[in-house]
């Protein structure tokens, strides 16, 4: 058993030799197996020792007294012992809870550089109890990959090859003694209704070898999502427009992809976004994709933690906060020269002035799109910088008549969560210049213009 669980540390590349290893040991049979194993390893592997209990403080004596048992044994071993309470009072879903205050309590020491890596004792059996309850809830390959040997974080599993019962044979066979939860007799639980109940009975009448069944629908699972994390990295970069907070997803684009990929794609966006995927299940998924294929140009889609706007060619993807395009008007003077950084926004509107002998070197730089030439003595007031509202309309430079800019921006498919902050430049209430559009036919500079005022809208 001891070859096996050195062969797993190698085949994941758990430990390096000198790593300092925190080890989690609850006082169960599969973490006292864990401090045993490593224990023999770690003159092999030249390993430093530091045994984790975590008290959950929540069976009163009985915690305490797993507590004093992992304490002395740890003493037995005359290895540095770790031991942090957790307040669990007013948790909702105490196993959910629990996990969290263990997890929270591994990062600390990881994160200060205490340990290299923490060792937890989970098991095959553990393996195919997890895979198990998450294909009960409708997991993907993402849930159904369940528990990986080797975390990003320096979580490692050395016995996840290994099954419960062996683990405890090892200890009887050896006299080692260790604590018994009771809390893991309580079918209040749903893992341990699966343990004692579901899975001993699909295993009697369905498949004897149900649990290493499990255990390699994991191992399966993992491989597909680490060939989809590299290919994520080549795409993402691509594909998805990271515009804090939203993030934006050409539908062209996703129409191109293959059904996996294209749900990949969308399940990052959302990741990325939210900040993690916890209530955003398949039919969320595939919302989003419906509302991608939808003829109609525009539409909306809210799932948990975020808002998905559709508009012409693009999705975005965002907090439900982010999503609120009520008015949010805004107005401020620009000076000549000046720049007024815009609001909700990255980029900053500049008004330079050019004379005459400077028109024909800046014309390139005036008429490129993003910047508009006014001519200067046309100009009588005081300008402004505001957004764009309904009703707005001018007659920009080429165009034969006056258009309202909801117009040109239908022309110009600028998606709706562009137009709110859409900014404007006037004089008196008229607009002589906006983003994209360019400089009013009526102010427009020519080729006989002394002065060129140049509008230009530059990143922040």
């Amino acid at each position: 058993m001891l070859d096996r669980v050195a062969k797993t540390i190698s085949r994941y590349n758990m430990i390096q030799p000198g790593h300092r290893v925190g080890v989690a040991v609850s006082g169960g049979a599969d973490s006292v197996c864990l401090l045993h194993m490593l224990r023999e390893l770690a003159a092999r592997c030249n390993l430093q020792l530091t045994v984790l209990h975590l008290d959950h403080q929540l069976r009163g004596e009985e915690s305490r007294q797993d507590a004093e048992f992992v304490r002395a044994l740890t003493a037995s071993f005359d290895l540095p012992f770790e031991l942090r309470p957790a307040d669990l009072s007013g948790a909702g879903n105490l196993e959910q809870a629990a996990r969290a205050a263990r997890l929270d309590f591994f990062h600390d020491l990881l994160h200060v550089g205490r340990v290299d890596r923490v060792a937890t004792g989970h098991t095959r059996s553990d393996q195919a109890e997890t895979v198990l309850f998450r294909f009960l809830r409708g997991a993907g390959t993402a849930g159904l990959a369940g528990i990986r040997p080797v975390t990003e974080d320096g979580l490692i599993r050395p016995l996840i090859e290994i099954d419960r019962s062996e683990t405890e044979q090892y200890l009887r066979e050896r006299g080692i003694a260790w604590r018994t939860d009771s809390t893991n007799a309580d079918p209040a639980f749903a893992r341990n209704r699966i343990r004692q109940a579901l899975l001993p009975q699909l295993t009697r009448d369905w498949n004897p070898a149900l649990s290493e069944t499990l255990a390699r629908t994991a191992d399966w699972a993992q491989a597909e999502e680490a060939y989809w994390e590299s290919e994520l990295a080549r795409l993402v970069p691509g594909y998805l427009k990271s515009d804090p907070p939203a993030v934006l997803l050409r539908i062209d684009t996703l129409a191109t992809f293959p059904l996996a990929a294209a749900r990949r794609l969308v399940r990052r966006a959302a990741e990325m976004a939210k900040g993690d995927l916890l209530g955003i299940g398949f039919e969320h998924l595939s919302g989003i994709l419906e509302l991608a294929a939808s003829a109609e140009g525009h539409g909306r889609l809210q799932i948990p933690g975020l808002d998905i706007f559709r508009s012409f060619n693009w999705l975005r993807i965002a907090p439900p906060t982010t999503g609120n395009f009520d008015t949010r008007d805004y107005s401020f003077p620009l000076a000549v020269p000046g720049a007024v950084p815009l609001p909700g926004q990255h980029s900053i509107v500049q008004a330079e002035l050019f004379e005459n002998t400077n028109v024909t070197e800046t014309s390139a730089g005036v008429y490129n799109g993003c910047v508009g030439g006014l001519d200067w003595n046309r100009l009588t007031g005081s300008l402004e910088v505001r957004n764009w509202r309904p009703g707005d309309q001018y007659q920009p430079a080429g165009r034969g008549a006056a258009e309202k800019i909801k117009v040109l921006f239908h022309e110009g498919r600028v998606p709706l969560w562009e137009r709110r902050h859409w900014p404007v430049v006037t004089m008196s209430g008229v607009i002589l210049w906006t983003r994209r559009f360019g400089p009013a036919a009526g102010f427009a500079a020519g080729a006989n213009s002394r002065a060129v005022l140049a509008i230009r809208e530059t990143g922040a």
